[in-house]
């Protein structure tokens, strides 16, 4: 007999804004190219994203900039999921940016809204219904005003259904509520951040704002897309739920609040359901503590 997967569903739902997502999520860096930087398969991580939404997923993070000399992100999305269903969430973010050749910059105001209609044109969608200010490590104490400012005019235009920012810091996040709504802060987060990022991700849930950590199962790997080595607790734990580490990760994190959203991303399709299935693993609140304090 076969058993039924476990779907989005079972993490619970969360508000962006008045749109209703599955708290598990999908991200979507992974579909361009694997972790050593060769050429993802296009048929399989198109299986992919057909899967993920199968499987419930309604919240995919996306960026015009998750692209590779032969794969766009945001086109394999649309080649895959257009026309999309009416739950489907997609979530962008704006501000760098990336020539053909891969060299980064940094958008100014005034550049941001083309960086919209790109996402949009590349989605094939007439609105986005999130966009996050994606602020670079360089930027990680300057204002932010003018940047968000120029994303709360493309809101009041229609472009935008609700705004996020990325990367950000407390006082970034506290600049960006004095000029338009916030329904998500996506910051790197996971077993082991800091004492002060743990205090961030509880005061966005005091505000009732969505927290998007990525880089939740990486760790310190990050782009790598690995953990280098899990610590002790992080293995023990794991194996007395029955569970790999990289789903315990997952797991501690939604466990961290309800107003966190998990958006693990792979090109891997048995790794998906892995993923999608860590959002029904409870942790008790010394578990929780435990693996807070690692």
């Amino acid at each position: 007999m076969t058993l039924n997967p476990i779907t989005a569903s079972a993490a619970g739902t969360w508000q962006l804004g008045d749109l209703t997502v599955n708290r598990t999520g999908f991200g979507a860096m992974r579909l361009t190219h694997l972790a050593d930087g060769s050429p993802s398969d296009r048929d399989r991580v198109t299986g992919v994203l057909r899967k993920a939404v199968e499987l419930g997923v309604n919240h995919i993070d996306t960026a015009a900039f998750y692209f590779s000399p032969l794969r766009s992100a945001n086109e394999l999305i649309n080649s895959a999921l257009a026309p999309y269903a009416d739950e489907l969430v997609i979530t962008t973010k704006v501000g760098p940016a990336r020539a053909p050749g891969g060299d980064w910059w940094w958008a100014t105001p005034e550049q941001l809204r083309g960086q919209v209609e790109e996402n949009l044109r590349q989605l094939g969608r007439d609105h986005l219904d999130v966009v996050n200010l994606r602020i670079p490590r360089s930027q990680a104490d300057a204002s932010i005003a003018e940047h968000f400012g120029a994303l709360a005019e493309l809101r009041a235009a229609g472009l935008i259904r609700h705004l996020g920012i990325s990367n950000v810091s407390p006082g970034q996040f506290a600049q960006a509520l004095t000029i338009a709504p916030v329904v998500c802060v996506q910051n790197a987060y996971g077993i082991g951040s800091p004492a002060e990022d743990h205090a961030f991700l509880d005061a966005c849930g005091e505000r009732g704002v969505a927290f998007v950590p990525f880089f939740a199962v990486a760790g310190s790997g990050r782009e790598a897309g690995v953990v280098s080595q899990d610590g002790e607790a992080v293995r023990a734990l794991a194996a007395a739920h029955g569970v790999s580490a990289a789903q315990l990760r997952i797991a501690w994190t939604l466990n961290r609040g309800p107003h966190v959203l998990a958006i693990p991303g792979t090109g891997n399709p048995d790794h998906l359901v892995e993923n999608i299935a860590a959002g029904a693993l409870r942790l008790s609140a010394e578990e929780i503590a435990l693996l807070e304090a690692v």
